[in-house]
């Protein structure tokens, strides 16, 4: 078995609602997500991997190293992932220096303890929601930073913005903001890929089998703009504009370390 496959015992997770799973299952019945998905694959070559995920919806990058942080070194893990600053690429006060200056001591913080960190930059969110166009400066700009704080301490960057498949329909939930269970899956290839697990490949970066539907255009693509903005820019603008967020009273999934077996974390 590789010494790849099987150096990572303790995996930790942070992050917001993409990394605590929105988009794959539901509060119900429980979320998934990529994270989980990565785990589940690491549990394949190791089975006495344990797994934490510490990752709320909504929480801003300040957030996630304020809250997050401590608790996941406590954790001590040899693999961390950091997946933030979406939410606050949406905000109308965003400081793209700021949220990466956030991301940047959580690397130097996992790498100072010897940890494996990984993250990942942004894709363009125009291509999924043209409403968005006048953010994707944003998402250029905090993924340079990014890149450059991941560089300066050694963490594994997924490119997931660089390629065209991150703007197909079916890899994101219809509020347009999440990955779907496709989607998750996808973003967890693509981690074990960059992580050169066993078995791994790019196949992720490539188009899916059958072509995507045509988009609408003209009128109708006007329409499907306003009912998206509706059901789901609405409520997230009415949310932000009373002080709350979807993450109110909310808790880490996942805590503690625990046992991971693959297909069913």
């Amino acid at each position: 078995m590789s010494n790849t496959a099987i150096r990572f015992t303790r995996f930790v997770a942070l992050g917001d609602s993409q990394t605590e799973g929105v988009g794959d299952g539901d509060d119900t019945t429980g979320l998934r997500g990529w994270a989980d998905r990565l785990a589940e694959q690491l549990a394949r070559h190791n089975p006495a991997l344990q797994y934490a995920n510490l990752a709320v919806r909504g929480r801003l990058a300040g957030q996630v190293h304020t809250e997050q942080l401590a608790p996941a070194l406590a954790l001590r893990p040899d693999l961390a992932t950091v997946v933030a600053g979406v939410n606050d690429l949406l905000r109308p006060r965003f400081d793209a220096v700021t949220v990466a200056g956030h991301l940047e001591a959580m690397f130097a913080a996992f790498t100072a303890q010897g940890a494996c960190v990984a993250t990942v930059t942004f894709p363009d969110v125009a291509r999924i929601t043209p409403l968005a166009r006048p953010i994707s400066h944003r998402v250029t700009t905090l993924n340079n930073l990014i890149r450059e704080a991941a560089r300066r301490h050694g963490v594994t960057v997924v490119e997931a913005g660089r390629h065209a498949v991150a703007g197909d329909s079916r890899l994101w939930s219809p509020d347009r903001l999440h990955a779907s269970p496709l989607g998750h899956q996808r973003i967890a290839d693509a981690f074990a890929d960059a992580l050169h697990l066993p078995g791994s490949d790019d196949s992720w970066t490539r188009p899916l089998p059958t072509p995507q539907l045509p988009t609408a255009t003209g009128w109708r693509a006007g329409i499907g703009e306003l009912r998206w903005a509706a059901g789901f820019l609405g409520p997230w603008i009415g949310r932000r504009m009373q002080g709350r967020s979807s993450g109110d009273g909310r808790i880490a999934k996942r805590p503690d370390l625990t046992p991971c077996i693959a297909g069913t974390s």
